[in-house]
């Protein structure tokens, strides 16, 4: 059985492991195992961490021996993106010029997930300056997706997705600026969570200077895992405030419960280019949550075009100040390339057309409230294409401006700051597919419950098994 463990949810491992059925070592050294035979294919740990994690597990063990409080990931494998500071490790993001880069001390979500008792056994991969929706770089090479090569694992958390994917850790950690766990989450056919901002406390200690605005407004830090029970067990574990983040706001995991039945929208076709694939899947995440007793309507929520193009006004023209002198300097070929793209994608606008940006999002805002008040919850596409084939970003200007327009609905929800979760629907030739769900400001509880009424329909086959 021990052997097997890799294969365990992060609810079911943890729960064994409080009744001391098996033992956090167990756990560990079979996902250590696991990354052993698996990683050399798949290249999504790129920092593992094994004397570490063996020590972390027995420290576990020995307090559920105690009979100590344990937190819901207590000696759960977990792993960590390179782009967050975890003590004694490299901050790398990706980039060959910070491969040195040593953490003096944990940001929140590695201290919150050390305090849940999670073991940490290794650091997941990201493009470089974590800026594709691909996942490769020249410090730690590139990332497969588990299900197809020619695949991307979507980025920029396609280390954290493909590790969970092919069952190298239970829950995964991830960020999301512009469907950086979404996209991943979507591409490897497991499960994701884009918490509200505020929701989880973000803070790298080894920072020079703060986070630009709209990072501070729309990038957030979430979990990745097969199920959704494991999203709610890493998000509650990384949710603790931490006075680092002046933005954590200590909003309540539940929220009242709305009136029944709970209506949805579903948006199967809210942009011309959405493939038929993929509107399938939102009318069939549809009729299981009318089933289930949900009053399902199809409607589309306001602005979508406009939330999109605002997400690329506001974030691509802050990132010509800040970010782009960096790119320029220590990203690599496939990273310029792709902010290239970006950048001749987003219209250049003045400080003043930024400022009217983000007055301007406030009504969209507003207007989505107003929607969310008649429906609660909204099925939106996650990309309106079945996962790109990689490295699309390196291709024409054609292909790059299409890849862009078909991540709108993604892109929408970041600017907006509302919670998202993604949860697979099934295969497509081989490739997964899954929807958005979208809820109002801290409700992440209506999008994981209306995930959970989907993910019951749906048998994935993960972990899998990318040399089969």
């Amino acid at each position: 059985m021990q052997n097997e463990l890799w294969r365990w949810s992060a609810t079911r491992l943890a729960t064994a492991i409080r009744n001391r059925t098996i033992s956090s070592r167990e756990a560990t050294q079979s996902a250590l195992s696991r990354i052993a035979a698996i990683n050399p294919v798949v290249n999504a740990v790129v920092d593992v961490i094994a004397d570490e994690a063996m020590a972390a597990a027995d420290v576990a063990d020995a307090r559920v021996k105690l009979g100590e409080a344990t937190g819901p990931l207590h000696g759960v494998p977990v792993t960590i993106k390179v782009n967050i500071d975890q003590r004694g490790r490299a901050t790398t993001n990706g980039v060959v010029a910070f491969r040195d880069l040593i953490a003096a001390e944990d940001s929140p979500v590695v201290a919150n997930w050390r305090k849940s008792g999670a073991v940490i056994v290794g650091r997941t991969n990201t493009p470089a300056f974590s800026h594709r929706w691909f996942t490769g770089n020249a410090l730690h090479g590139a990332t497969r997706n588990p299900w197809s090569a020619a695949l991307t694992p979507g980025g920029s958390s396609g280390g954290a997705a493909a590790a969970v994917a092919s069952g190298m850790g239970a829950v995964a950690h991830g960020n999301d600026f512009g469907g950086s766990i979404r996209y991943p989450a979507y591409a490897c056919g497991v499960a994701g969570l884009r918490p509200t901002p505020g929701r989880v406390p973000a803070f790298n200690p080894s920072a020079t200077a703060e986070r630009p605005i709209t990072a501070q407004m729309m990038s957030v830090q979430g979990p990745l895992a097969r199920c959704v029970a494991d999203l709610r067990a890493g998000l509650a574990a990384m949710a603790t405030g931490d006075a680092r983040d002046g933005g954590w706001v200590p909003a309540p995991l539940a929220g009242p419960a709305p009136a029944r039945p709970i209506r949805v929208a579903i948006a199967p076709t809210p942009f011309d280019d959405v493939e038929p694939a993929v509107s399938d899947a939102i009318r069939k995440a549809g009729r299981w949550l009318a089933n289930a007793g949900y009053a399902v309507e199809e409607v589309t929520p306001p602005h979508l075009q406009e939330a999109a193009d605002l997400w690329h006004r506001l974030v691509i023209n802050e990132e010509r100040r800040f970010l782009l002198p960096a790119m320029r300097e220590h990203g690599d070929e496939a990273c310029q390339r792709c902010m290239d793209g970006h950048l001749d994608y987003a219209p250049e606008v003045d400080a003043d057309g930024i400022l009217q940006g983000l007055s301007r999002r406030l009504s969209l805002v507003r207007a989505w409230q107003l929607f969310l008040e008649q429906h609660p919850i909204i099925v939106l596409p996650v990309s309106h294409r079945l996962p790109f084939r990689d490295n699309l970003d390196q291709g024409s200007r054609d292909e790059v401006h299409r890849m862009m327009n078909a991540q709108r609905s993604l892109l929408a929800i970041a600017v907006l700051g509302f919670p998202a979760a993604v949860v697979p629907t099934g295969l497509v030739d081989g490739a997964p597919v899954g929807v958005q769900i979208v809820a109002g400001r801290f409700r992440e509880d209506l999008c994981l419950d209306a995930a959970e009424i989907i993910e019951a329909h749906v048998a994935m086959p993960t972990p899998i098994d990318p040399r089969g």
